[in-house]
């Protein structure tokens, strides 16, 4: 009995943050009310507020699910014992790319994390997560390239904090543009050629050399 009810209660877990998915997506984050997705759930406010503490630690849990293997596999890239970082990181890339294209789930949430989180007041909760993520994902790019240029993939007077940055903004922007216009390009066929022209980048741009 009390297996079965901790898998009810996952279910319900689980029908919360889909329910959450859709409505975010289809509102947007700051117009959406814990009782708009208490009932695309078809559970009560109370049912929400067992699993989830309010509406950023619900939004939160929404995202982890899509950003946690993608976490994981850029950690794992920014460990010192990694031999192959580059590699690891370029496979994290069309990773990310491929599941946009490929997952439901990923690019509803990809969507709203890009185009449907306002900035406005009342909205700092939510500001606060996006620039943890962020930072986090910039740091640990960083200390990838930093152990492939111990490596010798990347050239050892490259600007590793500069290179971060730009990289990282190179595949979210790519990933904004596709977001919103799908049909503007094939995100899927081209992902390795777009993922590699950003390693080319890294390694041939002048302007990323440490002055």
């Amino acid at each position: 009995m009390a297996r079965a009810t901790k898998e009810e209660a996952q279910e319900t877990r689980n029908r919360i943050l889909d329910a959450a998915e859709d409505v975010f997506h289809e509102q947007g984050v700051a117009r959406t009310s814990l009782a708009d997705i208490a009932q695309a759930a078809n559970v009560t406010r109370g049912a929400i507020y067992w699993h989830f503490k309010n509406k950023v630690d619900l939004f939160d849990a929404m995202c982890e699910r899509v950003r946690l293997p993608m976490t994981d596999m850029v950690q794992a890239s920014a460990q010192g014992n990694v031999d192959d970082p580059l590699g690891q990181l370029r496979a994290t890339c069309l990773f990310v790319l491929r599941e946009a294209s490929r997952n439901p789930h990923a690019r509803k949430v990809f969507g709203i994390l890009f185009h449907r989180c306002e900035y406005i007041d009342g909205a700092h909760g939510f500001i606060t997560l996006q620039q943890g993520t962020l930072n986090t994902g910039a740091r640990n790019i960083e200390l990838t390239l930093k152990n492939a240029i111990t490596r010798g993939q990347l050239p050892a007077d490259l600007d590793a904090r500069l290179a971060a940055i730009l990289f990282q903004a190179s595949w979210r922007g790519l990933l904004s543009n596709w977001l919103i216009s799908p049909e503007s390009f094939n995100l899927e066929q081209d992902a390795e050629r777009f993922v590699d022209a950003c390693m080319d980048n890294l390694r041939q741009a002048p302007s990323l050399r440490r002055k």
